[in-house]
């Protein structure tokens, strides 16, 4: 289950947007924001810590660690519920459209009398909104964009929570007598960036089905049952995502598998050929269809094979041209996780980092690294104060660091900032001394097509740019992407030899999985990032290569897959 930590982390950030509309000091939300990133970021469950260990959080004062004391107690923060009550309810509701900050969300509800995502939907076809001060078209057509980005989520979950949720019931039902084999299937298996509910796979005997579906429903991450039968259970969790298992013989369990992970699509593309073939295909098997004698079931692999397919993985079934490249011969050799060479960008708190930089080299030597990039941020993020001495001062603290880490080169690099005209920060002169550079965009998100375009692939020419950074800029189900001609940028990247970045982060996944597709086409190289904040978030590095494999990537097309001495010659683009 999700750990306390992620629970308080979105607590804190609701006590921030709550206080930005209450407060006029601006840096008491901002406090509240900090103190929430570390606690998310935290390598402990806040469970396990008293109130002295809480403290010792990064960005943890006092008067906060004392909130998050009382929710671990009580369940509830009283001083929010308090600003929860000041807050009209619609103006909650309006915030909850990505993209549409709190005090936008205030003025909306007071100057509009609007309570409710169709009250605004029908101000905004009346014109009112682009009408406001503080508003105009292009704020219109931005609300409008999050409001389409609101309905297309529908509830669904950020596919790590739906994981941790997956991975912790299979846990306890593994060790349930008759279990015989347990998986995740669904779109979590094809690992989707969203989930709408968990669907859950066990083998096992008829006899034991009961039992099993009575531990299901007994399970303490459960807060109510919807059904409860011997085959098909269904329950939603404490936190409101519907789980639904199935059983089935253990001589069936590779076409249920197949028939269970999806998509819809890929199941009516693969029944197509088993109708050509004279059979008939269901989560039973693979039968003859005149005589109904059994042709397989038991593995995935028989099931494909006796369809004249090799095995088709997970993540690529949804029905965009798998089934014809499976039959041609075609499929890649999809990048897997231990193919990652490194992580070529990470932060430490030299600025909004959690972990000291020694802290993140040895978590991520642990990981069997062959190379790591540091990259904090640079200058033109005022509110990260960094500075060329501090930045200097890094360098040569990494430079002593690396006879700790023989088998593990240490790179130094920076995140920089593409300003609206497309430039970085610092010099050329200043950047040939970095290993890399990771550039993204940071603000201005609100620029026409055009010019973020331009902007973009200016940066992309600068020959000191190596990777653009989660490009369209979007938090999925918070803040909408960027407006840019993409097939114009995924050009400029192939051109110009810069990766783009699949950002792992499961609140970004950007590029996402359809975008890389299409990059691919134009011969673009990726780089699959973590982005780290903290120690904990180096693990993200698999939703970042599940959106890869996706969007069809093998470990030739991904830089961070690449010997260290290849990757170098890439990062120089060409400079002598």
């Amino acid at each position: 289950m999700a750990r306390a930590n992620d629970e308080v982390e979105e607590l804190l950030l609701e006590y921030a947007d709550l206080l930005s509309i209450l407060s006029e000091d601006p840096f008491k939300p901002r406090a509240y924001e900090k103190a929430a990133r570390a606690v998310g970021g935290y390598h402990a469950d806040l469970r396990q810590l008293d109130l002295k260990r809480i403290l010792q959080i990064p960005s943890v004062g006092r008067s906060i660690g004392e909130k998050i004391g009382e929710y671990l107690e009580t369940g509830q923060i009283h001083d929010l519920e308090q600003l929860r009550a000041q807050i009209p309810p619609g103006v909650r509701t309006l915030m909850s459209i990505p993209g549409l900050g709190p005090k936008k969300a205030l003025a909306l509800h007071q100057e509009l009398r609007v309570s409710s995502v169709e009250e605004l939907v029908s101000a905004i076809d009346a014109g009112a909104v682009a009408a406001l001060k503080g508003f105009g078209s292009k704020s219109q057509e931005n609300i409008l964009r999050g409001i389409q980005q609101l309905h297309e989520s529908g509830g669904r979950v950020p596919v790590n929570l739906a994981l941790d949720v997956a991975e912790s019931l299979l846990s306890e039902l593994r060790a349930t007598r008759g279990v015989r084999r347990a998986e995740y299937a669904g779109s979590l298996r094809r690992m989707a960036e969203t989930i709408g509910d968990v669907d859950l796979l066990v083998a096992a005997a008829e006899k034991d089905a009961p039992r099993i579906m009575d531990a299901l429903v007994g399970l303490g991450a459960v807060g109510r049952v919807l059904a409860h039968g011997t085959t098909k259970s269904s329950v939603v969790t404490g936190r409101g995502l519907q789980v639904d298992l199935r059983i089935v013989p253990i001589e069936v369990w590779g076409a249920a598998l197949v028939y269970f992970t999806g998509s819809k699509a890929h199941n009516i593309r693969i029944r197509e050929i088993a109708v050509r073939k004279g059979l008939k295909l269901s989560e039973y098997g693979l039968f003859q269809a005149k005589s109904g004698r059994l042709v397989a079931a038991e593995t995935e692999q028989e099931v494909y094979a006796k369809l004249g397919l090799p095995f088709i993985a997970p993540t690529l079934r949804e029905d965009r041209g798998e089934v014809e490249a499976a039959a041609a011969g075609e499929l890649p050799a999809l990048i897997g996780l231990r193919q990652i060479r490194g992580d070529l960008h990470t932060h430490t708190d030299l600025t909004d980092g959690l972990a000291p930089l020694e802290e993140m080299l040895e978590a991520a030597s642990e990981l069997g690294y062959s190379y790591y990039a540091v990259t904090d941020h640079a200058p033109n993020l005022a509110m990260q104060r960094m500075t060329d001495e501090k930045v200097l001062a890094q360098r040569h603290r990494l430079a002593k660091l690396q006879d700790r880490y023989p088998k593990m080169t240490l790179l130094h690099g920076s995140e920089l900032n593409i300003d609206p005209g497309g430039d970085v920060d610092w010099p050329e002169g200043f950047l040939s001394g970095f290993d890399l550079t990771v550039a993204s965009v940071h603000s201005h998100f609100n620029q026409s097509r055009e010019q973020m375009t331009r902007r973009v692939i200016r940066a992309m020419e600068n020959p000191h740019v190596n990777v653009i950074g989660h490009l369209t800029g979007r938090l999925i189900g918070k803040r909408p992407p960027i407006d840019v001609d993409l097939d114009a940028i995924f050009a400029a990247a192939a051109r110009t030899g810069t990766a783009l970045e699949i950002n792992s982060f499961p609140d970004r996944l950007d590029l996402k999985d359809e975008h890389v597709l299409w990059a691919r086409r134009h011969g673009a190289r990726f780089a699959i990032d973590t982005d780290s904040h903290a120690v904990t978030h180096l693990g993200v590095m698999r939703y970042g290569v599940a959106t890869a494999q996706r969007g069809w990537l093998s470990k030739d097309e991904v830089v961070n897959a690449w010997p260290l001495a290849k990757l170098r010659k890439f990062l120089r683009k060409g400079r002598t």
